[in-house]
């Protein structure tokens, strides 16, 4: 898998585990989502993410997308 797949699948898992968290735990949890669509939004415009940073600390190969 690469840098960008897992970074997209790390997104979109904690977008739907925060939707969950908001349904079934406190509508408060709605301020995670903001945060990781907040997030999604700045790295589209810097490059700058920390999840890549961490998945490729890990070993992740690069993809096309966070060079």
């Amino acid at each position: 898998m690469s840098l960008d797949r897992a970074v997209m699948l790390f997104a979109g898992l904690m977008v739907l585990l925060s939707v969950l968290l908001t349904a079934y735990v406190s509508p408060l949890f709605i301020w995670f989502t903001a945060f990781i669509g907040l997030n999604l939004v700045q790295s589209s415009f810097t490059g700058f993410c920390p999840a890549a940073m961490v998945f490729r600390a890990m070993g992740v190969r690069k993809g096309c997308a966070f060079e």
